[in-house]
């Protein structure tokens, strides 16, 4: 198996001085994977990725990059080493145009960004044909859209999506699915966490079903899928 290029490895935190939400939670990708956190609500999905983004505090546990610890670099230390984070909400500027929206996701370059900007419309051809809009009077599924191009302007090594699909149609959660997978293919690794459990793990190569802060299954999606105890206990059976 190779060396993944994400991990978070043996989690242990919470937020703050609360009380730890994971408890001895890994994480891994491999490059140009999919990887999916599914499991109920509350069961420190979205916190987990969270931990790897750098988001609250470990208590135990390491956080590595391309081989490099990262565990004490801050968010947007690590946004400069190649890791973009897609929140679930408040994920765009809505007073901005697409392309001033674009624009901002590549803050942290000085080199020529057209390339970059070009190959997001080439993914995403409603934003160029919106880019003068302000991108707060776009659809939601555009807008997500948005933030997702937003962040693959600091042309990360792994992007995190955080619920990509909550609130949008059963139609165009399949679009974003079908672009999650051609982003995949340029080599780039995802993390993603999702409430549409059995669609997600249909495209994941790897799959991580949390329960209580804690990994309670690990395997391929595929894996997961057949797996009659998952199935029965998170897909409806």
């Amino acid at each position: 198996m190779a060396d993944p290029v994400l991990i978070g490895e043996n989690m242990t935190g919470g937020y703050g001085n609360g009380p730890d939400i994971l408890h001895d939670c890994t994480i891994a990708v491999e490059k140009g994977q999919i990887a999916v956190i599914v499991g109920p609500n509350g069961a420190g999905k979205s916190t987990a990725m969270k931990a790897v983004f750098g988001m609250l505090n470990l208590r135990q546990g390491s956080v590595r990059l391309g081989g490099d610890d990262i565990t004490a670099l801050t968010p947007q230390a690590r946004v400069r080493k190649g890791m973009g984070f897609v929140p679930q909400t408040s994920n765009i500027f809505p007073s901005m145009t697409v392309e001033e929206n674009l624009e901002m996701g590549a803050f942290i370059r000085d080199d020529d960004i057209g390339s970059t900007m070009e190959q997001v419309y080439t993914l995403f051809p409603i934003l160029r044909d919106k880019r003068r809009q302000a991108a707060g009077e776009l659809s939601g599924g555009q807008r997500q859209q948005v933030a997702v191009g937003r962040a693959l302007m600091t042309q990360p090594t792994v992007l995190m999506l955080d619920e990509p699909t909550a609130g949008v149609s059963p139609i165009v959660m399949d679009e974003l699915f079908d672009r999650i997978i051609e982003i995949a293919r340029t080599g780039i690794s995802i993390l993603m966490v999702e409430q549409n459990a059995r669609q997600a793990l249909g495209i994941a190569d790897k799959g991580y079903v949390m329960v209580q802060g804690e990994n309670r299954y690990t395997d391929t999606g595929e894996a997961l899928l057949a797996d009659p105890e998952v199935r029965k206990s998170f897909l409806g059976g």
